[in-house]
């Protein structure tokens, strides 16, 4: 048996069943059902008990997500850019069009191991785990566990919001310099805030604008919905953009660029970046020149 991640609940959590919050606890779970499959097949326990879906979840109790199988994956043969490792984590580009994990075969979590080194150890993992989830059409960094200590830190910095994430995009219209957007995704509280690092003239959108963003909060497809929810869709969302606003062959202009966390060896701050993907500049440009040549 491992423990593939554990969560506290914090004050001020009223009584909800665990069905309705198994998936707040466990972000990494991919979905709703996926959660209920887990419950189902006796993957979670409050206290030390076996829990059920009925049961009710209340501020104090320690919640793990076990693995009673420990099979390991079937490799998947996808050699993937390693930007950071070592005995404890490492931090893969995950390359857009592929799920982090879950019941397909062409997965990241499956490909992890022909990537990385294993862990020298005495704790380390069978095999490496993600510890967050990145959607199947976003890009960049990943953060993933060697050793089952790094990945129960790592899930519980997660949890407090320890860790920082920047993302950047390529958003349709004029953006205002700098904000946030204040809304429930799912009935949750949820917060992203946003700046603004370049705005260009497009003849199909008036303005497109290429944007940092910072979710404070981990719902699933937070970005994307707020960014919609102000009028100003990411560039290539199918789900919640705009008839338009998707470019054939071009995929989301959504990325995973910045991670800031306390190293599980020793808590040291420890920052990753990448620069934007190559697409997003070359968009801005080119929709620029358009402009300036037919405008």
């Amino acid at each position: 048996m491992l423990i593939k991640q554990t969560h506290l609940v914090p004050a001020g959590t009223d009584p909800i069943r665990l069905s309705d919050y198994a998936r707040v606890a466990f972000p990494s779970i991919p979905s709703r059902k996926g959660a209920a499959k887990a419950i189902k097949r006796d993957e979670i326990w409050i206290n030390g008990a076996l829990a059920k879906s009925g049961d009710w979840v209340r501020t104090g109790q320690v919640l793990e997500w076990r693995d009673l199988q420990q099979r390991p994956p079937k490799e998947y043969r996808l050699p993937l850019a390693v930007v950071l490792e070592d005995e404890y984590l490492a931090v893969i580009h995950k390359p857009p069009g592929i799920e982090v994990s879950g019941n397909k075969f062409k997965t990241i979590e499956n490909a992890l191991a022909g990537s990385l080194s294993p862990s020298t150890l005495p704790d380390a993992l069978p095999w490496p785990r993600p510890v967050h989830r990145l959607d199947y059409s976003t890009s960049g960094l990943l953060l993933v566990a060697k050793t089952a200590g790094a990945q129960v830190f790592l899930g519980q910095q997660f949890e407090t919001r320890s860790i920082h994430k920047r993302y950047c995009a390529v958003v349709m219209g004029k953006v205002l310099a700098s904000g946030f957007v204040d809304e429930p995704i799912g009935g949750l509280p949820s917060r992203s805030e946003y700046t603004t690092v370049q705005t260009v003239s497009s003849l199909q959108s008036g303005n497109l604008s290429m944007v940092d963003l910072f979710p404070a909060t981990g719902r699933t497809h937070q970005l994307r919905i707020h960014m919609a929810s102000i009028g100003h869709p990411i560039v290539g969302d199918q789900k919640y953009g705009e008839i338009g606003n998707v470019l054939k062959g071009k995929g989301l202009f959504l990325a995973a660029v910045e991670l800031r966390f306390p190293h599980p060896m020793n808590g040291q701050e420890t920052e990753v970046a990448l620069p934007p993907p190559p697409k997003f500049e070359s968009l801005l440009l080119r929709e620029q020149r358009r402009w300036e040549k037919f405008s």
